[in-house]
């Protein structure tokens, strides 16, 4: 099936003009500026932080750029993954038009943001094995579908969505596929990004929030081919991350080895704290899981929330989602944290 972006693209937003500061029009070396209306004296806390930050994020792109083995062409960076999915909705979508497909449960953004935009939200959900049914997303698709949101691994339920049923869909469907990969880091599974060369449908979304430990930054990343990364800066505010988090995401992106120690220890107490809840006569299921968190089955979840809770001890409560019934998301604490979980549960008597 041919894809053609240009079919997808809103007119108003083909016609629009993006927002240009001189700085972004001037392509020399300037040392003087006097152009944006800034404060030229300085401000109370550093003296970069007067000025505007770059609204490219080059020297952040590059750094990622390198990490991720994609050209920083390639690269969108919004303030979290959701400024992505929302500019998404604003670019491809029309309001009152339009529609989305997601598969529940999932990440609850994708309908906040189809709303919010005035997008109608059509759903497939997950097999009982939450893997996606082909069958019944063929027959959901139809002439104004322009988005589907694929989450893998996949939030509330951990586990990653079969690859080659992605590949069905990027083949198979002429709308953009949106492959949310904000635990890939803690996933077997290979990320997609090198698919962008031979699916020009394709847009991968990942995060700094999650393994990279900067949820406090609010730094996302979408991964696509540059036509629509091209749009996704058009439509963007000028100046959407700001200096503090461009300088602190480059020095957070030198310390590769710390990550990898993190993940590490992650993915070692999650097998830990799998094998304890196992032991507790209350726990039915603990279901596999490729994120830095694990969604558990258990009798009278919701009573036992409000039991952690009132320990002091946060989890999700999952069970009012579908095929998540009775269940709550646990994610993986620090060691001692996990075990004071377990000690908790062990003590709870009903």
């Amino acid at each position: 099936m041919e894809f053609s972006l240009d079919n997808l693209v809103r007119e108003n937003i083909k016609k629009m003009t993006a927002y240009s500061s001189a700085r972004h029009e001037y392509s020399g070396t300037a040392s003087i500026f006097l152009d944006a209306n800034e404060n030229s004296f300085g401000s109370p806390l550093t003296e970069n932080y007067n000025r505007y930050p770059d609204p490219l994020q080059l020297k952040l792109k590059e750094k990622i750029s390198r990490i991720k083995g994609v050209p920083f062409q390639n690269i969108f960076l919004g303030n979290g993954s959701d400024e992505a999915i929302d500019l998404l909705f604003r670019i491809f979508c029309q309001p009152g038009k339009d529609n989305v497909i997601i598969f529940p449960p999932t990440y609850g953004m994708y309908e906040v943001c189809a709303e919010m935009n005035d997008i109608a939200v059509k759903k497939a959900p997950l097999t009982s094995d939450f893997q996606l049914d082909l069958a019944t997303i063929e027959g959901t698709i139809d002439a104004n579908t322009k988005l589907i949101f694929v989450c893998s691994p996949n939030n509330p339920t951990g586990n990653s969505i079969n690859r080659n049923d992605i590949e069905v869909l990027l083949n198979n469907f002429d709308g953009l596929v949106i492959v949310d990969e904000a635990y890939i880091n803690y996933a077997k599974q290979k990320t997609l990004i090198p698919e962008l060369t031979e699916y020009p449908n394709l847009v991968i979304l990942q995060t700094l929030s999650k393994a990279w430990g900067l949820a406090g930054l609010r730094l996302g990343m979408a991964f696509a081919g540059q036509p629509i990364i091209d749009y996704l800066n058009k439509v963007k505010y000028p100046y959407n991350i700001n200096t503090a988090t461009q300088q602190l995401a480059i020095e957070a992106l030198g310390n590769i080895s710390s990550v990898n120690n993190w993940t590490k220890t992650t993915v070692e107490q999650k097998d830990w704290l799998k094998e304890e809840l196992l032991e507790l006569t209350f726990v039915e299921t603990v279901y596999p899981s490729d994120a830095n968190f694990i969604l558990v089955r258990m009798k009278d979840a919701k009573k036992i929330y409000s039991y952690l809770s009132a320990k002091g001890i946060i989890v999700r409560d999952r069970s009012s989602v579908i095929l998540c019934e009775n269940s709550l998301r646990i994610t993986i604490g620090t060691p001692e944290e996990n075990k004071q979980l377990i000690e908790a549960l062990k003590n709870y008597t009903g």
